[in-house]
């Protein structure tokens, strides 16, 4: 099986039902995501209360991340997958029934944070263990087409979510909303339970907890490269994020609806889903750490034109192109990660990337309802943009090797 074949890890079983799986998850959790930010700001009218989402759905995630990587690397990683993906159908199934029964109740809001902040505690466990259950049913030399297909897939559930998931709140409400996101993630953990996955059995299980946590925090910081690529996009992400804004940019500066907040939470992936299938076939090898850079540059540029835009399809055009730069740095970073880290040590290193970059759109989006709450609305996203550009001058000044990085210099069997 070659890895110049593009759809080389498609013919690989378990990782078309993994692919699958995730693919499901991801669209109902975007289609709760419209539908939890629609919902708070018409009951709260806040963009505190929209960076409030954010916040205490990381927070919790947080807080777990360093014992979940290492849980992911002592036990069975798919049977982690389950647990995480059962506790968030109970979640949205709960978000469903709080909106069919306390419609008009002023408490509303904050059971919605509370369910949240329980779901973010649950989906802490949920990237260590998913990343390495990807090099547990994938070769090595197919790590990078696997990253371009998951990165795809992504990427067009969250096309498809945001768009689907404004049309059945104008159509049905928020109950149905979450009914259907539920429906969608019961799908996807029938899809898991299918994948014939083992998880080797480290080495090191005799290490204490904190031994372990301590080894895969000292291997991150010890690599330019992996620390890096994950710093790059923590505070790219952390100040370049008006995605929890995009309620009121709807609102107030488009005048338009819920369908109108769908198309433009979508657009960004559109731009990404089409980056991805062409690294499907196209995958970078050369300059990979220059291109990271300059599409982390090309993603504040992208933060600062829609701040400042007054246009709702020229801001379309501009998430579109954010989201693209933003898909090319998702696929570098990635497959970096997977081929610079060896298989025992891949939930750790996945709980600290979790920490550094998933973690980070949540408390992105908290940066920017707070800040859009002191400096306003268009200078909130215009300071974020710019925040964006400073970081990636900073880390191509302190991370020489990143910035030199070829693809290719990572192809080689890994080092335990």
């Amino acid at each position: 099986m070659s890895d110049d074949n593009p759809y080389a890890a498609l013919a690989l079983r378990d990782f078309r039902l993994l692919l699958i799986g995730r693919l499901f998850a991801t669209l109902a959790l975007q289609i709760q995501g419209m539908a939890v930010g629609w919902q708070v700001y018409a009951l709260s009218k806040s963009a505190l209360y929209l960076g409030l989402i954010g916040l205490s759905e990381a927070l919790p995630s947080l807080g777990v991340a360093l014992y979940a990587g290492h849980v992911a690397d002592m036990i069975d990683r798919r049977s982690i997958v389950l647990s995480v993906l059962s506790s968030i159908v109970v979640s949205v199934a709960l978000l469903g029934a709080c909106s069919a029964t306390m419609s008009g109740s002023p408490m509303l809001v904050m059971i919605i944070f509370a369910i949240i902040a329980l779901s973010g505690l649950a989906r802490g466990f949920y990237a260590p263990a998913m990343f390495g259950m990807v090099s547990d049913i994938v070769p090595r030399e197919l790590y990078g087409n696997a990253a371009a297909w998951n990165t795809a897939s992504w990427q067009a559930s969250s096309v498809v979510g945001p768009i689907l998931g404004g049309f059945l709140y104008v159509c049905f409400g928020p109950a149905i909303t979450y009914a259907f996101a539920t429906a969608l993630l019961a799908a996807s953990l029938v899809c898991i339970a299918f994948v014939n996955s083992s998880s080797p059995v480290n080495p090191k299980n005799d290490l204490s907890v904190f031994e372990n946590i301590k080894e895969g925090i000292a291997f991150v910081f010890a690599n330019q490269v992996i620390l890096g690529a994950m710093a790059l996009d923590l505070f790219a992400v952390l100040f370049g994020g008006a995605v929890a804004l995009l309620p009121i940019f709807t609102s107030e500066i488009f005048h338009q609806g819920p369908q109108a907040l769908g198309m433009l939470r979508a657009a960004p992936s559109i731009g990404s889903f089409i980056v991805a299938a062409f690294l499907t076939h196209k995958p970078l090898v050369r300059n990979a750490g220059a291109i990271l850079l300059a599409s982390v540059a090309g993603f504040g540029f992208c933060m600062i034109g829609f701040g400042l835009s007054t246009s709702f399809f020229f801001s379309l055009f501009l998430l579109a192109l954010s989201g693209a730069f933003d898909g090319i740095s998702i696929y570098v970073r990635s497959t970096i990660v997977q081929l610079a880290t060896p298989n025992e040590l891949k939930g750790r290193v996945a709980a600290v990337n979790s920490i550094f970059i998933g973690s980070s759109n949540e408390i992105g989006e908290f940066e920017s309802g707070v800040t859009a709450k002191f400096l306003g609305l268009v200078p909130s996203v215009v300071f974020g943009g710019c925040m964006t550009l400073l970081v990636v001058l900073t880390t191509a000044i302190k991370a020489p090797k990143l910035r030199a990085l070829h693809m290719h210099e990572l192809q080689r069997p890994e080092q335990s």
